[in-house]
């Protein structure tokens, strides 16, 4: 399971940290502009999380994420990941945005069931963990964060914490069962995006 959850955390490292390349681009930040939005974007959701449980953040701990991130702004620089078409890129954002949820929703959520908490609080850990980071994201760069107003987001942490707890439950965790969920949510996440598929909106007519 630490091996499934490792490679799932450094998925969702390299998925935010393009995240936040493309929108530092985007707002036309200098390198250091880039750098540190993509570093928050990456790590800010975990660290938060950790507070929260009275945990040494893994940052502190763990070179691993460091060297995902600085390797994936290196390669997204190289290949002046930021000049390709508008249209490109936007997918690409949503895509990558779209797997460090899912992601880090599941790695936020066993961590939660590792830690024997209850329901809410595995919930909680897996919303915080998988949308901290593109709290920090959004705030930063005035922009009304995702949680707010897109497509599912929150949703899907939130139905990944549920899947995983039911798996645990029924005997059926591990994984298979891990990568089973990550494929599944981030199918639903992508199709809810192309559909513009929503909750109710509060004072819709």
């Amino acid at each position: 399971m630490w091996f499934s959850l490792d490679v799932l955390y450094l998925i969702g490292t390299a998925s935010f940290t393009i995240s936040g390349y493309l929108i530092g681009a985007r707002k036309r930040f200098d390198l250091l502009g880039v750098m540190i939005l993509a570093l928050l974007t990456a790590i800010g959701g975990g660290v938060i999380r950790d507070v929260l449980v009275n945990r040494l953040p893994r940052v502190f701990v763990d070179i691993s994420p460091f060297y995902t991130i600085f390797a994936t702004l290196l390669v997204a620089w190289l290949i002046k990941l930021q000049n390709k078409n508008k249209g490109v890129l936007f997918k690409l954002f949503i895509v990558a945005d779209s797997i460090g949820l899912v992601a880090f929703s599941l790695a936020g959520a066993q961590l939660g069931i590792n830690m024997q908490l209850n329901l809410f609080g595995v919930c909680a850990l897996s919303f915080i963990t998988a949308i901290g980071g593109g709290l920090v994201r959004d705030m930063m760069v005035n922009d009304v964060p995702f949680i707010l107003h897109e497509d599912f987001y929150g949703t899907v942490s939130i139905l990944m914490a549920l899947l995983l707890v039911l798996s645990d439950q029924l005997g059926f965790a591990g994984i298979a069962a891990t990568w089973v969920l990550f494929a599944l949510g981030l199918t639903l996440r992508l199709v809810a995006h192309k559909s513009e598929l929503s909750l109710p909106k509060v004072g819709a007519q």
